[in-house]
């Protein structure tokens, strides 16, 4: 009797709390996405910071500049000396246009800055095309990001609704099959069914199901962040490369005035235009990743409004059951193009080479991509553990 008073106690505590798995509101979920996921794809306040510090390279060119200009100067000096000694020995006639070469590389020392800005103008201008395609398509694909949350609560809130009512349909099917069934039997049966046991079982389910939209939210979470360190990685390094090739630039400069080292400054303008145009091919990779991402979106967003469709009739129920029991609420198409624009965002570098050939440049490149391989491989085999752990 003691047991029974303290389970009837427990009953009515939990009633309220049943009653408060209510569904959530569009607007609140996706709300709710943007705090946890962040405002898109791509954090937008990161993008604008790598676009901020793209420009601290050309604004801090000076600590090596005055000695970078000293040395053209002793370099200067030798060359003039070798060239007259070849002169007054005989083995070369007077030529001018040798003796101008120096003096003009040492011009560009006093102008560095400048001369950085003239060489990266036409990669800027790939990059601020390629960025309004890229961010036109980012736009698209969170708003489709968001709509996809609102779909999946929606289906989460039908599947509670569809369970909750099988499982109290079995149970009066069991019942009836007892024989249980004096008029007034039925009555208290039928009161503890709806103000009782009916709550009690739509928020076991409701929790089950919210299970599975915490699982669904963690993977997705986790492929996003995937992406965004390979993305937030390239675009670092294309900020470390260039800040090194303009603060120490001028060294290559001073260098090629001797006639041994001739070809240093050419090497070192085509490494500099190949790291610029991490930039731009950057931005044009995530415009094609984002392709495949609104795909990805506009697909799921199909089956979900499937799943949504009210006169599916018998076809739709089978089709939440096996919703139900996939464990998570996601068709993994979204998931796979995150993880596979993650892979094509570290191919960045090898595919600036094949426009600007250095071999400086595709060392360190190979060393990127094999990096960023790395980090996506052990990303993956940390999510495959966290499925299984679960």
């Amino acid at each position: 009797m003691k047991k029974t008073g303290t389970t009837l106690i427990l009953i009515l505590l939990m009633l309220p709390m049943a009653n408060a798995q209510v569904p959530v509101p569009p607007e609140e979920y996706k709300e709710a996405i943007s705090f946890l996921q962040g405002n898109g794809v791509y954090d937008r306040g990161v993008m604008r910071f790598f676009e901020g510090m793209r420009d601290y390279a050309y604004s801090h060119f000076g600590p090596f500049i005055q000695d970078a200009q000293a040395l053209a100067c002793i370099f200067m000096l030798i060359f003039f000396s070798i060239k007259s000694y070849e002169m007054m020995v005989g083995d070369k006639k007077m030529e001018i246009m040798p003796l101008l070469r120096p003096f003009g590389l040492l011009m560009l020392t006093m102008w560095w800055g400048m001369f950085c800005r003239i060489i990266a103008f036409p990669t800027d201008l790939i990059s601020a095309k390629t960025e309004a395609m890229f961010s036109t398509q980012n736009e698209r694909i969170n708003a489709l990001r968001l709509d996809r949350a609102v779909y999946i609560i929606q289906v989460a809130d039908k599947m509670v609704e569809y369970q909750a009512t099988t499982e109290l349909a079995s149970q009066q099917a069991e019942e009836a099959d007892k024989g249980l069934g004096t008029v007034m039997v039925d009555g208290v049966k039928g009161f503890f069914t709806d103000n009782v046991y009916g709550p009690l079982v739509q928020m076991k389910i409701r929790m089950q199901t919210n299970m599975q939209l915490l699982v669904t939210q963690l993977l997705e979470l986790l492929a996003i962040w995937i992406l965004r360190i390979c993305v937030y990685f390239v675009f670092f390094i294309q900020i470390i490369y260039s800040t090194i090739l303009v603060i120490l630039g001028p060294f290559s400069l001073a260098v090629s005035v001797l006639p041994a080292f001739r070809d240093a400054f050419t090497t070192w303008i085509a490494r500099f235009v190949a790291v610029n145009l991490y930039v731009g091919i950057a931005y044009l990779v995530l415009y094609v990743c984002g392709l495949m991402q609104e795909y990805a979106f506009l697909q799921e967003i199909q089956k979900y409004e499937a799943l949504l469709d009210t006169s599916g009739g018998d076809e739709v129920l089978s089709k939440l059951a096996w919703m139900a029991g996939n464990g998570i609420l996601s068709f993994g198409l979204v998931i796979v193009s995150f993880l596979v624009g993650a892979i094509a965002i570290t191919t960045v570098p090898s595919i600036s080479t094949w426009i600007i050939s250095t071999s400086g440049v595709t060392s360190a490149s190979a060393t990127v991509g094999r990096t960023g391989s790395t980090l996506s491989r052990t990303a993956s085999r940390m999510s495959v553990r966290g499925i299984l752990g679960k």
